[in-house]
């Protein structure tokens, strides 16, 4: 699998659900199989509880928006400091 990095097309968008990190890696097979693989790991805003999920829709998801995203093959990241 090869390394993709995943961003906003507008900066300014309040969608993105970790602010402090403009973008995120992640290994996929390919460009579309990345936009999933974020839209799995963050699928909407507010996520909801336990107890009352929102499920796959809401303010912060990008399902439907494929312009709303960049996906670009990327270097694998560096090894985190332990």
């Amino acid at each position: 699998m090869k390394w993709y990095a995943v961003q906003l097309r507008d900066p300014a968008d309040p969608r993105w659900p970790l602010p402090e990190t403009p973008r995120i890696t992640l290994k996929a097979e390919d460009a579309n199989d990345a936009r999933c693989r974020f839209e799995e790991a963050y699928p909407s805003e507010p996520f909801g509880t336990p107890g009352h999920p929102t499920g796959d829709v809401g303010p912060g998801s990008f399902r439907g928006d494929a312009e709303a995203l960049v996906v670009e093959q990327t270097d694998a990241p560096p090894a985190p400091h332990a």
